[in-house]
């Protein structure tokens, strides 16, 4: 298997390596029903910030996605899988070993992830894996993946065709790289894993050097500066049956995501999704046709909330051209904490507030 060179940064703010390494659509009839959307929560105190201390330049090799530290200076060609969110898909195989994971609505008010893998390179299972539309495509492109779905619109095979694209299409291209699982009822049961995709990727002749774009990490001991606290906080996109909440770890240092009340759990390993680092950003959605097809704006740029470390941040979200999203403060990048990042992208009607609410955990005391 060819293998792209990445483009690793000595990144300021990690720790040694030694240290880090031990520490498409459907849906129910019953879906369509508008949330009671909650109002924001009241303004809550500032948490007074720690001044972050000089860092020294970390000596190793880390991956640009996550800021972790990586066993070899040669990481595999990032794989962007369209992942199927419908109830009937959940729970998923394989997005708690995605470096990046992205939310975004598709039509009919159901959501459809992206997942980027990259340094996770054993992935036993991925999917349930879905269709695939041009903003889609504009997303899994920017990280210089492979593009992996089943089927798309007729606007995303448009670009597909035109564009020539390195995608992998279980029902055009790619079909013997996927399979189904007899458990589950189609259309909810298409799989994939990491080793059968880049075999298909290889075999199809696809690019094996591409640069992929990197993030600012900061030392994972220091506290965020400026933010409000936030030990929880919850999305809603349009149905009630995608609801998300976010409760910090102190202990683990990331928030884990619960989805409609319940953890939101790996089927591969039974492990919790969890991030990091969640940036929710408002874009424009436009419905385009009868289905609900969806035109959604991920270049212009917007308000967003980064969420990390407990606390919450308010800033833009940008991109530039041949880039990836990224969370600007006072117009500049600003950095991450290593570990995985999740982006939820929530329509900017009625507002982007009205789509997220965050504060303090209650106590049951």
């Amino acid at each position: 298997m060819n293998l792209t060179r990445y483009s690793s940064r000595l990144l300021p703010g990690i720790l040694l390596a030694a240290t880090l390494l031990t520490a498409c659509s459907s849906g129910d009839a019953s879906d369509n029903t508008a949330p009671t959307i909650e109002p924001s929560a009241a303004p809550l105190p500032v948490v007074s910030p720690l001044q972050t201390p000089p860092i020294e330049a970390f000596a190793g090799i880390v991956s640009g996605l996550t800021g972790l530290p990586v066993t070899e200076a040669i990481l595999p060609r990032p794989l962007a899988v369209m992942i199927n969110n419908a109830p009937a898909a959940r729970p998923q195989s394989g997005v708690s070993e995605a470096d990046i994971l992205y939310e975004v609505l598709a039509e009919g008010g159901i959501t459809r992830l992206i997942g980027i893998f990259q340094s996770h390179t054993g992935v036993v299972k991925i999917g349930p894996i879905r269709s695939i539309r041009p903003y889609l495509i504009d997303i899994g492109e920017s990280y210089s993946g492979v593009t992996v779905h089943a089927g798309g619109s007729q606007a995303a095979y448009a670009i597909l065709q035109k564009d020539k694209k390195e995608d992998m299409d279980e029902i055009g291209n790619a079909g013997a790289y996927f399979w189904r699982d007899k458990n589950r009822k189609a259309p909810h049961n298409l799989y994939s894993n990491a080793a059968k995709l880049r075999e298909g990727a290889d075999k199809l002749g696809y690019s094996d050097r591409t640069e992929v774009p990197a993030y600012l990490f900061t030392n994972p001991d220091y506290m965020p500066l400026g933010g409000e606290a936030a030990s929880e906080f919850s999305v809603n996109f349009q149905l009630k049956s995608y609801k998300l909440d976010y409760k910090y770890d102190p202990e683990r240092r990331t928030y884990l995501r619960w989805v409609n009340g319940k953890p939101h759990l790996d089927l591969n390993n039974n492990e919790p999704v969890e991030a990091a680092n969640v940036i929710v950003m408002g874009a424009d959605h436009k419905v385009l046709d009868d289905i609900g097809r969806l035109q959604i704006d991920v270049e212009l740029g917007g308000e967003a909330l980064l969420f990390e470390r407990g606390q919450v941040i308010k800033g833009r979200w940008v991109r530039k051209p041949n880039d990836i999203i990224r969370f600007v403060k006072d117009g500049e990048e600003a950095p991450l904490y290593p570990g995985v990042t999740h982006f939820l992208i929530v329509p900017n009607t009625p507002s982007f507030s009205s789509h997220v609410t965050y504060g303090q955990a209650q106590s049951s005391t």
